[in-house]
């Protein structure tokens, strides 16, 4: 065999991470006479050097499993608890990337991978990335593998809870994955035919979402679905955060600093069950009983879809091509139905989120649902 390339998954599991693997091990073996190297437990894998071969039997069958066979982590490689400590541990990887004589190391994950793969890179490794999350959020590609998946799972979620909440005369409020940005919450919502849909990126008004609701009633709907992205924020809400946000850069010094980090901690803190107080203010306002479901990991799990499935393959084995072509510091991003290699510099850093001129909004507007915003409306 020629040359070895590693392979990493790192930070939440998501649909066709094994799609993905089996492509970088079969068209690296086939195509360029490569060895393919495992590390499990995404950077603390490259750490620990725990490895597995990536060859025959081991990539038989993964197509159509869920979750990663390598496992994943989200250990940093600059901040990784070891013992009692938390250390910075990239030399270390650095050592067990040369031990291996590794040509390069693959790195498969969301924003916050392509930001320590990219540290790696500046450390001198020969890097290449692909794009996986489940909230499309990974800035410089058209999608994300994994998305496809999960947004098929909460539509069908939400699909489900119709008929109870039309039984019972009820809003059914779903909060969906999504803390920075309203991808997911957006696309299932509209598939769904949510009637109120609330994302990150459009700070809502809960008199509004009542109000909406209630003509909803009147016009003789007895019941609404609620689709809400977890990261949704009211207008008083992004107020606060916008204010503390100000506090911590105008901090002049540690003390401050850290008084104002306390704040932001505890505001955070205190969004956790938003959803719940949400339903309640709408139960409040409407006078319609308000029930909440949140879907959480079940968006992660499960059989790729077959959009994911041949996405994923597209990208590893662009991937091992740009392996043999020495195309390094790179991530291989989505460009309608090709790939393109794009800096890893111009990744990091940046989040891609919904644009509120993006047709899936105009759809959503166009079509009655409410999103919670008196800007944003038919």
């Amino acid at each position: 065999m020629g040359k070895c390339i590693g392979v990493l998954t790192a930070g939440g599991d998501s649909p066709g991470l094994n799609a993905a693997i089996r492509a970088i091990g079969k068209s690296a073996q086939s195509n360029y006479n490569m060895q393919v190297l495992g590390f499990r437990d995404g950077f603390r894998g490259l750490m620990e050097n725990r490895t597995v071969h990536l060859e025959g039997e081991i990539l038989s069958g993964i197509l159509t499993l869920g979750g990663t066979i390598l496992g994943t982590s989200r250990d940093k490689p600059h901040k990784m608890p070891v013992g009692s400590r938390v250390q910075d541990m990239t030399e270390v990887m650095i050592d067990n990337y040369h031990r291996h004589n590794l040509e390069a190391i693959i790195c498969i994950g969301g924003g916050g991978t392509q930001k320590n793969a990219y540290r790696l890179t500046k450390a001198g490794v020969n890097v290449i990335t692909l794009p996986k999350t489940i909230d499309n959020d990974v800035a410089v590609t058209d999608v994300t593998f994994g998305f496809d998946t999960a947004l098929s799972i909460a539509t069908d979620a939400i699909d489900r809870l119709h008929s109870t909440a039309h039984s019972h005369h009820r809003i059914i409020v779903v909060e969906i994955m999504g803390h920075n940005t309203g991808w997911l919450g957006l696309g299932a919502g509209l598939a769904s035919g949510a009637d109120v849909i609330l994302i990150p990126e459009i700070p809502y008004d809960v008199d509004q979402v009542a109000e909406a609701i209630r003509r909803r009633r009147h016009r003789g709907k007895n019941f609404s679905i609620v689709a809400v992205s977890e990261g949704a924020l009211s207008k008083k809400d992004t107020k606060q955060l916008a204010e503390l946000k100000a506090k911590k850069l105008a901090a002049k010094d540690e003390k401050k600093t850290k008084k104002v980090a306390e704040e932001l901690a505890n505001f955070r803190s205190n969004r956790v069950g938003g959803t719940l107080r949400l339903s309640a203010e709408l139960e409040a306002l409407t006078g319609l009983e308000s029930r909440v479901t949140i879907l959480g990991h079940l968006q992660r799990g499960g059989t790729p879809t077959a959009a994911d499935r041949i996405l994923a393959t597209r990208l590893g084995t662009a991937c091992a091509t740009a392996v043999a072509e020495r195309q390094f510091g790179k991530m291989v991003a989505v460009r309608g139905e090709s790939t393109e290699l794009v800096d890893l510099a111009d990744v990091v850093g940046q989040r891609k989120l919904v644009p509120l001129d993006h047709p899936w909004i105009q759809a959503a507007i166009a079509t009655g649902a409410c999103l919670g915003n008196e800007k944003l409306v038919g």
